[in-house]
């Protein structure tokens, strides 16, 4: 596998590890947004380890999500999804991907900006609909109208993952591209964070 060829500057790097310390890097957004490739290569450029809380979920569960969803309904795969994320954000430094409701859930999502840094992959309605429309996997979207589902998920979750700690614009470029951003957004959090207080 070659390693990815975006140049990001070691300083950033270096920085992005420093500001992270001990936590874990969670990325956040609806679906679509990238946050398993992002945050995979993302992971690969830090040296730090990666886990996608769905793939975990599956794991412990021995079930696909779209089974778990059928089987127990969205709430129960919510609680299910929040005791994992608890467990994940335990040890760390890592990168952990999340589902696009994991940060809806008050619970998880207070876990999240107490014990990691967040990052919201934010992207338009066009860029995600694009992603998704190619697969049938998504249990949300099995509606009559997939497109306006999403439209309708992106109005109401948009505001919440605004609360992430990061924001970086996801959108159709190399991948490579966006995760330098995010490393470069990271490095540069305690700086922005230290020049708002005062001195």
């Amino acid at each position: 596998m070659t390693q990815p060829q975006a140049s990001v500057p070691e300083q950033d790097i270096a920085e992005a590890r420093r500001v992270l310390g001990r936590r874990n890097l969670v990325f956040v957004g609806l679906m679509g947004a990238g946050k398993s490739a992002i945050g995979r290569l993302v992971a690969q450029m830090l040296d730090i380890p990666f886990v996608d809380s769905d793939h975990e979920i599956e794991r412990v569960s021995r079930m696909s999500i779209p089974e778990l969803f059928e089987a127990y309904g969205e709430p129960e795969f919510r609680a299910l999804e929040a005791r994992v994320i608890k467990r994940l954000l335990k040890t760390g430094p890592r990168v952990l991907s999340t589902g696009g409701g994991a940060f809806m859930n008050d619970a998880s999502r207070t876990m999240m900006l107490a014990n990691g840094l967040s990052v919201w992959l934010k992207a338009d309605l066009d860029v995600l609909w694009t992603r998704v429309s190619k697969r049938e996997t998504r249990p949300l979207l099995k509606t009559v109208n997939p497109r306006q589902t999403l439209s309708d998920l992106l109005d109401q979750r948009y505001p919440v993952y605004a609360q992430a700690d990061l924001t970086v614009q996801s959108r159709d470029e190399a991948k490579e591209t966006i995760a330098a951003e995010a490393i470069a957004a990271i490095a540069r959090f305690i700086t922005d964070q230290e020049k708002a207080s005062p001195s």
